[in-house]
Order: C-alpha cells, then sequence, then structure tokens
C-alpha cells in the first residue's frame, strides 16, 4: 500500500474512533471497501453488484490517446470509486478488450478502454496512453465526483499489457497493473512499485511465457506484490473473448490492491492449484 493511502486510512480510522461515543459507525475500517462479501460465483459472474453507465470518448476529445469508452457505476452510495485504465494491442482496437469494461466495474470501479493513437504503437507509447487516459477519466465531468484520483491501475493485452509496466514504471503512484499475455522487448522491471499480476498463455506463439510473462514476474523484485498465472491450453488472444479466469483473478486483484480490500485475499494467496479442470496450467505469487 502507498504511504498516502496509509496516511488516508489512518485519518479515517481516527475519525471513526472520535465519532465512535456519539454516533455508530457506518463505515468499514477500510474506507475503500465496496460491494458485499465476495464469493468464487461473485467474481466469476459476468456481472457484479453495482449496475453500470457508459460514456464515449471520441478520438477529436480525446487528450494523449485514441479515444475510449468509460465504463461507470451508477450510483455512489458506497462513496468514490479507483480507476482501471486498459489497452488493447498490437494493430487492435478497444473492441478487443472492451468485454472487460462493464465486467470490472459492476465491481466497483471506474473503467475505460482505449483506442491507442496508432494500432502499431509500441508498449512505450501505450503506457503513456494509459496514463494520458486515467488522467482525463479524472477530470471528466460525468465521472469525476466518482472518481478516487488517488486509487489509479493499468491493464492491457500483448503490447498493452507490456505499456501496463511502463505505465507503472513512469507513475510509481499507481496501485496495480494486470498484464494480459504482456509483450515487451525490455525483460527487467525492478523500478515497477505497483501490485503486478502477469497472465500468460500456456500456447501463445506470440507473446509465449517463457519470453515475456514470466520474466516479467520474475524481475518484479520491488513490486508492492507480484503475481503469475497461466492459462492452460490458451492462445495469446484468449483475452480478446470474454474468459471467466482472466476475469475472476483481475477482479480480485485489483480489489485487494486498487481497494485494499482484504476479503479478496482468499483468491489469491495461496491461489488456485493448477489442475487440468479449472484451466490454469501455472500459478505463483510472491
Amino acid at each position: 500500500m502507498k504511504l498516502s493511502r496509509l496516511i488516508a486510512m489512518a485519518f479515517a480510522s481516527a475519525a471513526l474512533t472520535v465519532g465512535a461515543a456519539t454516533q455508530p459507525v457506518a463505515a468499514a475500517d477500510n474506507p475503500y471497501e465496496r460491494g458485499p462479501n465476495p464469493s468464487n460465483s461473485s467474481i466469476e459472474a459476468s456481472r457484479g453488484p453495482f449496475a453500470v453507465s457508459t460514456k464515449t470518448i471520441s478520438s477529436l476529445s480525446a487528450r494523449g490517446f485514441g479515444g475510449g469508452t468509460i465504463y461507470y457505476p451508477t450510483s455512489t452510495a458506497e462513496g468514490t470509486f479507483g480507476v482501471v485504465a486498459i489497452s488493447p494491442g498490437y494493430t487492435a482496437g478497444q473492441s478487443t478488450i472492451s468485454w472487460l469494461g462493464p465486467r470490472i466495474a459492476s465491481q466497483g470501479f471506474v473503467v475505460i478502454t482505449i483506442d491507442t493513437n496508432s494500432r502499431f504503437d509500441q508498449p512505450g507509447s501505450r503506457g503513456n496512453q494509459l496514463l494520458a487516459a486515467l488522467d482525463q477519466t479524472i477530470a471528466d465531468t460525468t465521472v469525476r465526483n466518482r472518481v478516487d484520483a488517488s486509487r489509479q491501475a493499468v491493464m492491457g493485452h500483448s503490447m498493452g499489457g507490456g505499456g501496463t509496466l511502463e505505465a507503472a514504471k513512469s507513475r510509481r503512484s499507481l496501485e496495480a497493473t494486470v498484464g494480459l499475455t504482456p509483450w515487451n522487448l525490455d525483460k527487467s522491471w525492478p523500478e515497477v512499485e505497483a501490485a503486478s499480476l502477469e497472465i500468460g498463455a500456456q500456447n501463445d506463439s506470440i507473446a509465449s511465457p517463457g519470453s515475456h510473462a514470466i520474466p516479467f514476474y520474475n524481475s518484479l523484485t520491488n513490486a508492492e506484490r507480484r503475481g503469475y498465472l497461466e492459462l492452460r491450453g490458451a492462445s495469446h488472444f484468449a483475452p480478446n473473448t470474454s474468459n471467466t479466469t482472466i476475469a475472476k483473478y483481475s477482479i480480485a486483484w485489483l480489489k485487494r490492491y486498487v481497494d485494499d480490500d482484504t476479503r479478496y485475499e482468499q483468491f489469491i494467496s495461496p491461489g488456485p492449484s493448477p489442475s487440468l479442470t479449472n484451466g490454469i496450467s501455472d500459478y505463483r505469487i510472491d
């Protein structure tokens, strides 16, 4: 957890203590906790407990990226939400990762899926565009009253996944990254401090785990936490269609490290045991 978060939570705890003598405590000890107690079925579901609305960001109005779609919880009854930006991969548009938008937002996040300035943009550029998308979402008049700007995360597929590490290297305040069959020529990421989950695919012939996701994971020696999950029998393009395993562990990771919600620790540690039946061929957590 970043220092700013620790300070904020300390103040929240103190406020609860002072007010306890005069009124019932209405907030959880963790001020960022959102939604009911989770279960396997709740984070595997196609939609979570929050109703979601959308807003389109056109390429003309986007600042520093190619446009996108914001997915956000319609209610702010539980407070503000962390914000997540998601990038597609090389030559791809946001339609290839759009399924993640409402799925993650409905669990209690403001999410923007983006198009990149060029479909041929490399990971470094995609990292910058993820950060630009976060900044524009935080400032957007429709959602700024429901975004907690102190809680930011990035996700991406392929070169977009490689871009998540570029973004975290550049902006050390990011809380979490999730790389989906990530690709990057740079294999060493000791600069990254965000909790980082790399999801590889066993049969990936484009960004083979042994050349990309696993070296990334191994190099994340200064990350708040690092995880590696491998999709059994899957290809590089597994993240381009709805995938329960990807969604489940991405949501758990974001909840745990963007919301600091320890209720989700049960899904991360010790985590799933690889088997022929659960679609997972490898899992590591540090």
